[in-house]
């Protein structure tokens, strides 16, 4: 177990009644989910208490300034995915295992086709998919998630490979590092992935590079990547750590601590909402968010004001997304909500300039 991390700025008030989520909160935006019954509130005054539904939410404070740019991420779209909650080696201990349902399209299309409506809706400038793209990394599966999300998003789209499309050695969407400027700030997507591995790792060439990028940098730098970082503090230091092995995340931590434009590294791999700050890097948050293809089915926008970055999670809404995630809530021996779900201060926040 990795220690917790050291005591983040508090999230918004939320008093809730139980049965209902509070999904998103923005400066002017609530979402909260009942079930498969969505209640969207728009245009609210940033910074207050608001009663809706009968419940008291606070939004963030407005960021300040013009809105220049938003974007999107998902992560673990796993195209080609059948069963659901298999843990190998586990299968008869560790359940429900789920699957469509007759008749239904494979749950990755219906999660992913939901999603891409709910980011076409957002009108954002760019999209980033960080990884699992494909549940078996074949040829078959790689063209269904290009047929889908290139044939959506065009030239908005860049991808990257993850530890699922390279458990054989392919070698498709490994770019080592791209870079797309946007108005307001830089995103660089790093490819995190060793194939045959699950676990990550990272190259001196690239950290090299993101070095000099964000050195050069005159807006905040954004750092994307499929693998999460392993924790500085931790005692515990393994060859087989589950994210970028820990020589790898040190290195990485260091060139975030020793260059302030770096505003936050985002991953994906572990199926999680969750944020931790490290002492080397004060405020900035080394985040996880949780996956397209089931609970709590989401995607994250990043919206980019002159005054501050804002990370708002997205569940995704469709009616037939939701009666998926509803069902695979449960996974793991009924463990799976608390762990993926995360709290509000790990699924929506703002990041500093």
């Amino acid at each position: 177990m990795e220690p917790a991390g050291p005591h983040a700025p508090q999230p918004p008030l939320v008093a809730e009644p139980v049965g209902a989520e509070i999904t998103t909160v923005g400066p002017d935006l609530v979402v909260v989910h009942h079930g498969t019954h969505t209640h969207r509130y728009e245009e609210l005054e940033p910074g207050r208490v608001h009663e809706l539904d009968g419940l008291e939410v606070e939004t963030m404070p407005d960021p300040g300034g013009e809105l220049l740019a938003r974007f999107a991420t998902v992560n673990d779209v796993h195209f080609g995915e059948t069963r659901c909650g298999v843990v190998e080696g586990h299968e008869h201990e560790i359940g429900p295992i789920l699957t469509a349902e007759p008749g239904e399209p494979p749950y990755p299309v219906t999660m992913n086709e939901a999603a891409i409506a709910e980011i076409q809706a957002a009108e954002v400038d760019a999209v980033f998919v960080k990884g699992d793209l494909t549940t078996d990394g074949t040829d078959e599966e790689y063209a269904a998630f290009l047929d889908t999300y290139g044939g959506a998003f065009g030239d908005r789209l860049t991808h990257v490979r993850g530890n699922h499309d390279a458990y054989e050695g392919q070698a498709y969407a490994d770019w080592p590092l791209q870079r797309i400027d946007l108005p307001g700030a830089t995103v660089v997507l790093l490819d995190t992935t060793v194939p045959f591995r699950s676990s990550g790792g990272l190259t001196h060439e690239q950290l090299d590079e993101l070095d000099a990028i964000a050195g050069d940098a005159d807006r905040p730098v954004v750092v994307l990547g499929h693998h999460h970082v392993w924790d500085p503090r931790s005692k515990e230091r393994s060859d087989t750590y589950f994210g970028i092995h820990p020589d790898w995340s040190e290195r990485l931590v260091d060139v975030a601590a020793r260059r302030p434009r770096i505003v936050g590294y985002f991953a994906g791999h572990t199926h999680r909402n969750r944020v931790r700050r490290f002492p080397q890097t004060g405020d900035m948050p080394w985040v996880e968010v949780a996956c397209v293809k089931d609970y709590p089915g989401a995607w994250a926008e990043y919206r980019v004001h002159e005054g501050g970055i804002v990370q708002l999670h997205h569940r995704i809404s469709s009616p037939e997304a939701l009666a998926w995630t509803e069902r695979t809530r449960g996974m793991y021996l009924g463990t799976y909500a608390d762990y993926a779900f995360g709290k509000l201060g790990d699924r929506c926040f703002m990041l500093g300039r």
